[in-house]
């Protein structure tokens, strides 16, 4: 097969994965409504399919572009929908609860509608990204996004939980406040870990690009923020520990900070990562 047959392969895919996202988005959201079992749990099968789909259509984007497919705005934004779907997936098996479906499938959808509106053209690597580190950094990259957005739903579920007080279904499907609080601080514990691979790989791959392992560019600067962010939650937490509303509300912003480091400052700020 030649590389336009796989490109035109991934394409179809990435459209149905789409759907599947949108569909599972609505059945959660329909599981809230009426309060009832059945479209959350299609809903969740819905989800692990469109997620091995969503895993063929980067697959067959890497064959057809004849590298690994993370290099441009399209190709990030594709795989950081598909990171939060991985660590939503594994965070659903391990805790079983699928309430949390209905906030992390509009963060997904959103950003896979987002890669939608991207140029799909394969262009030719610039110098700088011709790298081994590529594939560590951005891959890091995923996964550390993909559990500070599993953090960010499970942290708006926390805050809203007094809301949903009062119901055998929401006390059936919500756990207790403590349970969400510490499943929002595994999650930020696993992206902070991740995060700091992120900013380490990529230290030494600029050094090896450019000559300097930091330049002060705006998307490092932003990294820098949200990680020294993230590490303040880390820190009160362990010294004082901190829980509750307040670490919820940090967790959240935190996120906040993650999406602005990678769609507004790219959008915004031009630099050296203005490609990614």
């Amino acid at each position: 097969m030649s590389s336009e047959q796989f490109l035109s392969i991934e394409n179809r895919l990435f459209t149905t994965v789409m759907v599947l996202y949108l569909a599972a988005m609505v059945l959660y959201f329909v599981f809230f409504a009426i309060k009832n079992e059945k479209p959350g749990k299609v809903a969740g099968w819905i989800m692990a399919i469109g997620f091995v789909l969503h895993t063929a259509a980067l697959i067959t984007r890497g064959i057809g572009a004849g590298r690994l497919p993370l290099t441009n705005q399209y190709e990030f934004a594709t795989s950081f929908a598909w990171g939060i779907c991985l660590c939503y997936l594994v965070f659903l098996w391990k805790y079983k609860f699928q309430a949390l479906g209905a906030f992390v499938t509009p963060v997904i959808f959103l950003l896979i509608g987002y890669a939608a509106m991207q140029s799909k053209e394969v262009r030719e690597l610039m110098p700088a990204l011709r790298s081994n580190w590529l594939g560590i950094h951005v891959s890091t990259a995923i996964i550390s996004y993909g559990a500070f957005g599993v953090s960010f739903a499970v942290s708006l579920m926390f805050l809203l939980r007094e809301k949903m007080k009062g119901h055998d279904f929401w006390e059936k499907h919500i756990p207790e406040a403590q349970k969400l609080d510490i499943i929002s601080y595994r999650a930020v514990s696993l992206g902070f870990l991740f995060l700091t691979f992120v900013m380490i790989s990529g230290a030494i791959w600029a050094e090896r690009a450019w000559g300097s392992y930091w330049s002060w560019d705006p998307k490092e600067t932003w990294s820098l923020i949200t990680w020294i962010i993230y590490a303040l939650y880390l820190h009160l937490r362990m010294s004082k520990g901190w829980k509750g509303k307040s670490a919820a509300m940090f967790a959240a912003i935190g996120f906040i900070c993650v999406i602005f480091t990678y769609i507004g400052v790219n959008t915004l700020i031009p630099g050296i990562h203005s490609y990614a």
